[in-house]
This record gives C-alpha cells, structure tokens and sequence, in this order.
C-alpha cells in the first residue's frame, strides 16, 4: 500500500544520496555475497510505527511466524533462515535508508517489504543498485514493478499481491452484476494516489457495464465531518458508495453515514483491512458493507485454515491479508531460494521470475512478465464485525 506525499522529491534526493553512497552512478554493484555457510540473512523493512503501523507489524508477523515453520522444519539449503528486522516508520527516506543499511551492513541477500507503494519506491533504487530482490507483500501501484518514465520492469522488484486496477475492475462488476446497483457515488481520499487510481478505474469500469455514476467526490487528509457529502450523495440517489481509502477515514465515513440513516451498501478496496476499522465504525454500522481483498481467514481451504490455526496460537488474534501476505513472501522466499540452489541475489532472483503456481495462502500465483502476481481477488462481506469470504472473482 501506498504513501505518496513528496514522494517524487524524496525519491529524487534518494537516488542522489545512493549515487553519493555507493561512488558510481551507473550500473550495479552487486552485494549479497555469501560464504555458503552460517544463516542466510533475510532483510525485513516495515513500517512498524507511524501512520502505517498496523501494515507493516502484521505483514511483519506473517513474515516471521512462516521463518520459524521453515527453519524448525529445517531451514533451506540446509541452513537457517535470520531474519533482520528493522522500522521504517512510515517515512520514505528513512525506508531508504534501512535498505541501505540491510544490504551494505547487514549482507542481506533478499529484501522483504515495505507494505506501501511510497516506502517500496524508496527502497527500489537500492535493491537496484545493489542488485538485491526485493519482494513487497502489499504495495499495489503498478509503478511499483515498472518504471513509469521508461515503461522497462524493475528486474530486482517483485510482488505478491494484485495491483490497484484488478481490484476496482473486479469492485465494479460485483457492484454492478452481483449487487444489482445501476446508480453509485465515490468517496476518495484526493490527497492519496492509491486512493484516486481506484477511484478513476473504478468509475471507467462502472460505467462501461452500463451504471451511472451520480457523483464523485474528494475529502482532504484533515476532513473530519463526511455528513455534508453523504447527505449529497443520498439525495442525488446513489445505490451504492464506493470508498477506496484507508480504514481510519473508511470507519469515519461508514459511520456517519449510518447516522444519517444511510443504508445503502457500501464498497471498498483492501485499505479496508485492519481491525481497528470494526472498533472506528462499529461492528453493526459496517453490516452491508464489501471490499475487495486479498484472501479471507474464512475461507475454507485446508491451506487457509493450516494458516490461520498457526497464527491464533502464536498471536491470539485473527490474521487478515497483510499477515497472509507477509507469510506467502517468506515462503515464495524461501522456495526461490531453494529452487535457485544457491544463496546467491542473482540466482535467486531468476528463481524468483520464474514462479509460476506457487500454491500460497492467498491463492496460486504465477508471475508476469511486469513481476505481478497473476491471481484470483476475494471479496470480503462484514457481518456483524466478521470478515466473510463472499465470493472471489478474477479481473477481466
């Protein structure tokens, strides 16, 4: 997921400071050099405080719950896994430079997280430059993969989860064709690029089946007070509100709208994912409400719910997607570098390109050739708190 305030300015004092760092400016210099013995040392950069914590601790948690099943099973290669973790704090430079550090000081020899766009972005150029693969478990931009100015594919960057398009593409068919809404508003964040990508997609796929979108509307970082436009968006007759945004303001919205005596289903996208979303909104406020997501800890498969029993013994809580996330990356890791045969980045890497159904928590995934994961979407109903697996879609 996503932070992109200032990014583009830190993103340039980054590759600047990298040039600075490293004393060349062109191609690679290769680190991750490995003695082939001892741990293999895995680097995990997460926001585990700040605005983000609760993205980047849980896919954090998923991550270290699937090390210790991999080493106490025997590690790989013969060798244990070490992971080193450190706190970006939600901050671009400072993910940065806990790349940096990882690689150079550390010896990393594969690079796991950020959760969000911003942080990962910041982190690319030195995976990049030091030609070590990084695998971001929730970071859904598509410039993520792909350099947006030459269109090439990042070829040390990879992801496990779907990018923003697929999941307001599949958003508006179930609107339209599961939900039977012909007439929906949207709510956007207008100061987050996650936010207003899903919001653009969603409303071009919308519209294409045939519904009319009454109104769309922005809200700022500090907006507080969502009644004015909810009201706007009742009376111009919206069957459906879209909201694309992160869970503080999305239990905000979902709350006042209640208030007003709204009750018209509300629809939104995996920033939804947190469990502080049922305590902001409360649990009743949310029923008839959807997102799209990642997988659900309802699903009935043996794998999910393998998954799920480990989780709940180690934390005592439910795991959501982030958690699943951060657990697939650990083992697609792990079995990359069980499949390059070698603790080798470059190796490592090839192994990496070549994944095709890798049969994760979250689904099979096979990657492209952008480095996105191909995959089915989980829609998530909530009912009277809970996350119920509604049904899974692929994009069209």
């Amino acid at each position: 997921m996503k932070y992109w305030s200032r990014l583009l300015i830190l993103l340039l004092v980054s590759l600047l400071t990298v040039g600075l760092a490293v004393g060349c400016g062109g191609g690679g210099d290769q680190q991750g050099t490995d003695d082939g013995d001892g741990p293999i040392k895995i680097g995990v950069n997460y926001e585990l405080s700040g605005d983000t914590a609760t993205f980047g601790s849980l896919s954090r948690d998923g991550a270290m719950l699937a090390f210790e099943e991999i080493n106490a099973a025997g590690g790989v290669l013969g060798r244990q896994i070490e992971p080193i973790v450190r706190d970006n704090r939600g901050i671009l430079d400072e993910s940065m430079s806990v790349a940096t550090k990882l690689i150079t000081e550390e010896d990393i020899l594969v690079h796991l997280g950020a959760a969000t766009t911003g942080c990962v972005l910041a982190a690319a150029p030195i995976a990049t430059q030091y030609q070590i693969p990084l695998v971001t478990t929730s970071a859904t931009h598509p410039d993520v993969t792909v350099d947006p100015e030459t269109n090439e594919v990042r070829d040390y960057i990879f992801r496990i989860c779907f990018i923003d398009p697929p999941q307001a593409i599949v958003g508006a068919d179930f609107a339209f064709n599961d939900l039977e809404v012909k007439e929906a508003a949207i709510y956007f964040d207008n100061t987050n690029d996650y936010s207003k990508g899903l919001a653009k997609e969603f409303k071009e796929h919308f519209e294409a089946h045939g519904g009319t979108i009454v109104a769309s509307e922005g809200f700022g970082k500090d907006d507080e007070d969502f009644r004015p436009t909810l009201t706007s968006f009742s009376q111009k007759g919206a069957g459906l509100i879209y909201v694309p945004a992160y869970y503080q303001k999305v239990g905000k919205i979902v709350s006042q709208a209640r208030e007003l005596g709204i009750d018209v289903p509300m629809l939104g996208a995996d920033g939804w994912d947190a469990p502080e979303v049922v305590e902001i909104a409360g649990s009743e406020n949310l029923n008839n409400t959807f997102f799209t997501n990642h997988y659900s800890s309802s699903d009935e498969s043996e794998k999910v719910q393998s998954f799920v029993k480990a989780y709940k013994e180690k934390y005592g809580s439910e795991p959501g997607s982030f958690s699943a996330l951060g657990y697939d990356a650990a083992y697609l890791i792990a079995d990359a570098i069980e499949r390059a045969g070698a603790a080798d980045p470059e190796a490592i890497r090839e192994a990496l390109e070549k994944t095709a159904d890798f049969d994760a928590v979250t689904g099979k995934l096979t990657f492209d050739e952008k480095h996105n994961p191909i995959k089915e979407i989980a829609i998530i109903e909530m009912i009277d708190g809970k996350q119920i697996l509604k049904t899974k879609k692929a994009p069209n």
